[in-house]
Parts: structure tokens; C-alpha cells; sequence
């Protein structure tokens, strides 16, 4: 039985990694923005452990877990997480850009900073869920695009610094899914929202656990995840 750290497990791609890896009897650690909905994720994945911590608020999140207890050792951080806001850069305020690079990109440097020595001791992985918008950028999408890319540079580096302590280092990048982010974007778009034209978020859950389950003499580094109609 592993040990996994999950952030994003209250819905979509993250909370059917959380119920596939329970389902399967791992430990669950599950992050939450507060105490209010770690209530809310023990109840919904019996057995699971939660830290509280707020992604937007990454500076914060090394004195929030100061108080916590951490896992000795880690097998997997799954970085789930993520806020979409779309908008042309002509419009787009520095508000927009710091809460977009916060949650989905300075957060995860932190959250791996912090928990590191937990996932050197077990020669864990961390897999960072990022997006098509982390290969290419299309208008509108520049705040969130510009955090995936950047997301992308993380992993990257991470690989290559880990690699002798043995860290694997994994991105999936997803396309559409039938997620509530989606669902946002689409009304951001003004379009209608048909959950049946895009991946389903257990598909990309699949694809996280193919990552994690590969035998230790090899690392999965880059998937690329597209809807299959």
C-alpha cells in the first residue's frame, strides 16, 4: 500500500484519482483550503488523512504545515489543483496574473519544496497534472497558459535534479475534460457545455495511475491525453 498526497480531490480529474487510489486501499493524504472542507473530503474518502493549506496563498503554506503533522515518507504528490481564468492580455489585470501564477504554479514549487524529503525517503513521484495550454497557447489563454508552461519548466528541472535520489518526475497533459473548471471556461467562452464531447476525468486518472504503477526501471516523463472524438 503507497501513500499519496493529492491536491484538486474535491472534483473532477483529482477526486477520481483520490477514489481510484482508495479503491485500491493506498493511503490518502488529501489537501484542503481549509479545516471546513478537510471535513468535507474525510467524509468523502473514509480512511483518507488531510492537510490544510490554501494554493493561493503559497508563501503561507510552509507556516500552515509547521502545524501539521507530514508524512515520513511520500510514494507520489499528484498535482491536481489548478484555477482558469480566461482573457485577452490587453485586458487582463495583475490581479488575474498573480492569483492564475499563485495557485497554479507557485504553489506546486512550494508544495514540492516542502515535501521532498518525505518522497526522497520512499523514492516517490510527483506527477504534475498540467494541460494542453502547457504545450500552446491560443488567445485568451495567455494568464493560464502562461502558468502551465511554466508548470512544464518545473517538472523539467525537478527530473533533472531528483533523477539521482530517485524522484520520478511525470506530466500529463489533458486536453478538454468533462470537469466544473470546464464548465467555467465554457461559460467564460459563451458556449453551451457538453460533457459528453470531452475526456472523461476517470480516463485521465487512468492515465496517472499507468505513471505511477510502471516498474521502477523506467519513467513515464511526458503523456499527452486527447478526447477520443
Amino acid at each position: 500500500m503507497g501513500t499519496h498526497l493529492i491536491t484538486g480531490a474535491g472534483s473532477g480529474i483529482g477526486a477520481a484519482v483520490a477514489r481510484r487510489l482508495a479503491e485500491r486501499g493506498e493511503q490518502l493524504w488529501l489537501l484542503a483550503r481549509d479545516a471546513k472542507r478537510a471535513i468535507e473530503l474525510r467524509d468523502r474518502f473514509p480512511g483518507s488523512r488531510t492537510l490544510v493549506g490554501d494554493l493561493a496563498e503559497p508563501e503561507r503554506l510552509s507556516w500552515a504545515f509547521g502545524h501539521q503533522e507530514l508524512p515520513v515518507e511520500l510514494d507520489s504528490l499528484l498535482q491536481i489543483a489548478g484555477v482558469a481564468e480566461l482573457g485577452p492580455v490587453g485586458e487582463l489585470p495583475p490581479k488575474v496574473w498573480q492569483q492564475t501564477l499563485a495557485v497554479n504554479l507557485v504553489a506546486p514549487a512550494e508544495l514540492t519544496r516542502l515535501l521532498l524529503p518525505s518522497l526522497r525517503q520512499a523514492r516517490g513521484q510527483v506527477v504534475f497534472v498540467n494541460s494542453g495550454a502547457g504545450l500552446r497557447a491560443n488567445a485568451d489563454w495567455g494568464a493560464y497558459a502562461a502558468s502551465k508552461f511554466g508548470l512544464r519548466a518545473l517538472a523539467d528541472a525537478l527530473r533533472a535534479e531528483e533523477h539521482a535520489a530517485g524522484v520520478r518526475v511525470t506530466t500529463v497533459y489533458p486536453g478538454r475534460t468533462a470537469t466544473p473548471m470546464q464548465q467555467k471556461v465554457h461559460a467564460q467562452e459563451g458556449r453551451d457545455y457538453r460533457p459528453d464531447a470531452w475526456i472523461d476525468p476517470d480516463s485521465v486518472a487512468t492515465t496517472v495511475l499507468t505513471a505511477l504503477d510502471l516498474p521502477r526501471d523506467a519513467e513515464i516523463t511526458d503523456l499527452t491525453v486527447r478526447p477520443g472524438h
